[in-house]
């Protein structure tokens, strides 16, 4: 018994969870390609290369709105249910508000699972490729809005680049170095940069070219203009492509390596810190919005305004959302602990799920 109205639960709530998550899809592609039409008709860009664009983002929207779409499907589902009194047979069968709770947590792994493949395998490639897509059809390279470019410490380094490409090259680039002390020992300046892929034992280069350097001594400079410049870093074209994509839409790997990057140069990471906690606290959004609609069915059982219910179900969803961005930006502004900026969204709207389940059981 307890296997067939999982499978009947699963196919209700994963049927109405479909439905709405492909309208939220088709609706948020709409507003990103009138979004892209002010840029149609400049520099090349036509209506062809919005379109793929917009295509591409479609992976990042689904991991974006799945939890809502789950909050959503969940209400419509089991409200429809104890509209046509099933779930009120369930209930004088011997199913329990517990059980009940059960089943909705099994019929939950699948968007979990869903929601951290999406996060992590599908949406930061995609979201990559995107930008990459964008700025190359737009004839446009990766800039930061200082003047001077873009500011990167790597060790003993300070490497100031002007453009970087869609492709991560780099172009104008100018490479302080300095000594243990602190002081200035020499400035190279370089017309492109190109990335060296690393060797057997794991070392990456930058190979610098058009070079013009300048080396500081106590009492005098000397110039010099080699054919190129190597320098061994840390300091990958992935690291760059952060870039391209905001913190939130990175995947955990690079998020690391981009936290690793900023640590080992005595920078602060707490941005990215909170991205990653919210990367993977991210799949258990669902499930938490999945537990969220089960009082409101329960209610609904009971007693009318079903319509009320729901909608008040959704703006919970939309303030869920609102919450952890709330909670992001406080922890950036006053460096609380990644980890309970990421989880006390979740946490918060999970105790509101189980008050109000013992409100409802009260009754």
């Amino acid at each position: 018994m307890n296997r067939i109205l999982l499978g009947y639960l699963a196919r209700e709530i994963y049927g109405a969870t479909l439905t709405v998550l492909v309208a939220f899809l088709g609706l948020f592609a709409f507003f990103d390609f009138v979004n892209e039409l002010d840029s149609i008709g400049k520099n090349g860009y036509q209506a062809h290369h919005a379109l793929l664009y917009v295509a591409m983002l479609i992976p990042n929207r689904t991991y974006e709105l799945l939890p809502v779409a789950v909050l959503i499907g969940s209400l419509y589902a089991l409200t429809t249910l104890a509209r046509h009194s099933e779930i009120t047979v369930m209930r004088a069968s011997g199913l329990s508000t517990a059980r009940m709770l059960g089943m909705l947590c099994l019929v939950g792994l699948m968007p979990v699972v869903l929601t951290h493949v999406f996060g992590e395998y599908i949406a930061p490639p995609a979201e990559s490729a995107a930008q990459q897509w964008r700025l190359t059809s737009t004839n446009s390279a990766i800039s930061q809005q200082l003047r001077s470019g873009l500011w990167v410490k790597d060790g003993l380094r300070v490497i100031n680049v002007r453009t970087l490409q869609p492709d991560r090259r780099m172009e104008r680039v100018r490479v302080f170095i300095f000594d243990e002390a602190g002081a200035l020992s020499s400035i190279a300046e370089a017309a492109r940069g190109v990335y060296i892929e690393a060797d057997e034992e794991g070392r990456g280069h930058w190979r610098l070219t058009g070079v013009t350097r300048t080396d500081f001594f106590d009492d005098h400079a000397a110039l010099a203009s080699p054919d190129e410049m190597l320098w061994e870093s840390a300091l990958t074209p992935e690291v760059l492509s952060v870039l391209m994509v905001q913190p939130e839409r990175m995947s955990v790997t690079a998020l690391l390596a981009y936290i690793d990057h900023l640590r080992e140069n005595q920078q602060s990471a707490n941005r990215y810190e909170i991205a990653l906690w919210k990367k993977l606290i991210a799949p258990l959004a669902s499930l938490v919005m999945m537990i969220l609609a089960l009082p409101f069915a329960l209610t609904h059982e009971r007693s009318g305004g079903v319509s009320v219910k729901v909608f008040l179900g959704v703006m919970l969803g939309v303030a869920f959302y609102l919450l952890n961005g709330m909670f992001s930006s406080l922890g950036m502004i006053n460096s609380w602990s990644p980890p309970i900026a990421a989880i006390t969204p979740s946490l918060l709207f999970l105790a509101a799920a189980a008050v109000m389940l013992y409100m409802v059981e009260r009754r």
